[in-house]
């Protein structure tokens, strides 16, 4: 199953407009990852499973709040900022990354979609100061690394951030002193891709 109706499978309440983003998604990528290289070629036919299903299991762990303000730290292609950016559309989302060419692209995507409550821009974590209440990401470094990066993007004590990661992760959070929960993707998604896929939830 792929497509709008893998998705559907799985979040079976998306309004027509939601459906129709969705939809529109797989020729978006397709157009634009012909122009910038944002994801492998092969992954291009899996897009819905391995891309945009994965995004979205952040949102079997957490749904966030209308209002909320969300940053997708080395957002890359998009991911998993747009695909929560229509999950949920009360929301705010800004996906900042360091390569300028996949920051074009993923506004190309937003353009595409028309969507009004989520920007892109290419900036370092480093250097971006503005603060919000989630933070999200798709394995950009090893998690100690991307908390140094990334932590000062909220609040201490207020903020939370939604690492989606897969393989085995007891060395990797053994220096992390925050409070983690690990969320086994198997238990919502079906089939190989997702046997190991996990969102890691970090307390900042």
């Amino acid at each position: 199953m792929q497509g709008v109706e893998l998705i559907l499978r799985h979040f079976p309440g998306l309004t027509g407009e939601q459906q129709a983003c969705f939809a529109a998604l797989g020729g978006l990528y397709t157009e634009w990852n012909g122009r910038v290289n944002l994801i492998s070629r092969k992954d291009v036919e899996h897009l819905y499973e391995r891309h945009v299903l994965h995004s979205l299991g952040i949102a079997k762990v957490h749904v966030f709040t209308p209002g909320s303000r969300i940053v997708d730290v080395g957002t890359g292609g998009g991911f998993p900022l747009v695909p929560l950016s229509i999950l949920f559309p009360e929301c705010t989302f800004h996906g900042i990354d360091g390569i300028g060419k996949k920051i074009m692209a993923v506004q190309g995507v937003l353009q595409g979609l028309g969507l009004k409550n989520c920007t892109a821009e290419q900036v370092r974590s480093e250097d971006h100061k503005l603060k919000y209440d989630f933070i999200v990401s798709r394995a950009v470094t090893i998690l100690p690394d991307f908390l140094r990066m990334a932590k000062h993007l909220v609040p201490k004590g207020k903020g939370k951030l939604f690492y989606l990661k897969g393989g085995e992760l007891v060395d990797e959070l053994r220096p992390v002193r925050q409070r983690v929960r690990i969320h086994e993707l198997a238990q919502f998604f079906p089939g190989e891709f997702f046997a190991t896929k996990k969102v890691v939830e970090v307390e900042l």
